[in-house]
């Protein structure tokens, strides 16, 4: 049976004042994942859980003090606690008690990358009439969820897209090319662990070692791994875009 305890409520969205009542007492029945939301599933409903930037989840013993951003615990039985540390608040926690499916947050999420229905055929649908640079829309969770900043630009690296060109601009064949890199780039990152480059570590606290299989991110001035011109950098929709221009057109 599942007891809780909130040290902190500000957080992206505040916890709701009624949470704790709503979960005490009951039993954790499954954990899903929706995108980069995890669902733990409980008998009642289900909790909605964001990491955020720096968020963590952590199975602790009981006697475990919390730390210093420690926000909020759910005690279970055995003697073990899950615990969850922010340092930047940008994590965010809802409870629902319908089809979490239907949760504002989950509701308009498009197709997960590594499944059937992200493919070539689907990418270059979503393309048409779309004058976006490819790499926004790449990282759009109304076209394809969980495709973040390194991973799209090391998808169009190994697809030879410009991430400035207009979406509507790529062919079928580009298309299934970007498509297959990016469900490439997402089984090798995690393969290896993910992608450390300050603060990420995985759920055993070890940090992940993708980084050394980056072709253009966080290269800047560094020779391509490919054709040896000096990958470049620009600020597109306030982010850090890499790119080779002599690969990638």
């Amino acid at each position: 049976m599942a007891d809780v305890v909130v040290r902190e409520r500000r957080l992206r969205w505040p916890i709701a004042a009624d949470f704790e009542a709503a979960i005490r007492g009951q039993t954790v029945r499954g954990i899903d994942r929706r995108a980069k939301y995890i669902l733990i599933r409980f008998d009642t409903g289900t909790l909605i859980l964001h990491l955020g930037m720096s968020g963590s989840l952590r199975l602790v013993k009981a006697d475990t003090p919390p730390r210093i951003h420690d926000h909020w615990d759910i005690r279970m039985d055995g003697g073990w606690i899950l615990r969850f540390h922010d340092p930047r608040r940008f994590g965010s926690l809802h409870w629902t008690e319908a089809d979490p499916a239907l949760h504002p947050l989950l509701a308009k999420l498009a197709p997960e990358p590594l499944s059937r229905a992200f493919d070539g055929e689907y990418l270059h649908r979503m393309t048409r009439k779309r004058s976006v640079a490819i790499k926004h829309l790449i990282m759009n969770s109304q076209v394809v969820v969980g495709v973040g900043n390194i991973y799209a630009s090391e998808a169009l690296f190994r697809a030879r897209v410009s991430p400035r060109r207009a979406a509507r601009r790529l062919t079928r064949q580009e298309a299934r090319a970007l498509a297959q890199a990016i469900k490439d780039v997402l089984g090798e990152a995690i393969k290896t662990g993910g992608t450390t480059l300050r603060d990420y570590v995985n759920a055993d606290g070890a940090q992940g070692f993708f980084r050394q299989k980056l072709f253009v991110y966080e290269r800047a001035g560094e020779a391509c791994r490919v054709c040896r011109s000096a990958v470049k950098q620009f600020a597109q929709g306030q982010r850090s875009t890499y790119w080779c221009s002599t690969c990638q057109r």
